[in-house]
């Protein structure tokens, strides 16, 4: 099955700066061969569930290894039988309004 996964993985006890933890997770997600979208506040994923949720453990394992001793992960997910879509799909449908609408994308 198909997933849409935003993630926002924050380790703590580590200080104020997780940039390196986050570094290091965008690591695994591009070796795991996943579709990625970093944000301001996470990363969107796209692939197939099981593939996704071992990369987001994987993830975990890493900022663990790093010397993170505790973890807090918000995890959204979507998953959709009624026909394939992804995260562009989903971006352009919005956009189209946008223009229909007059506004800006």
């Amino acid at each position: 099955m198909q997933v849409i996964v935003d993630l926002c993985v924050v380790p703590l006890g580590v200080g104020v700066s997780v940039s390196k933890y986050v570094a290091a997770c965008q690591q695994v997600l591009e070796k795991a061969g996943l579709k990625i979208a970093m944000h301001a506040y996470g990363t969107n994923i796209e692939g197939e569930y099981d593939q996704v949720f071992a990369a987001i453990r994987r993830c975990h394992e890493k900022v663990h290894e790093m010397g993170a001793p505790r973890i807090t992960t918000s995890i959204k997910l979507g998953t959709r039988t009624d026909r394939k879509q992804t995260m562009a799909d989903k971006i352009e449908s919005v956009r189209n309004k946008l223009d229909q609408q007059g506004g800006t994308g």
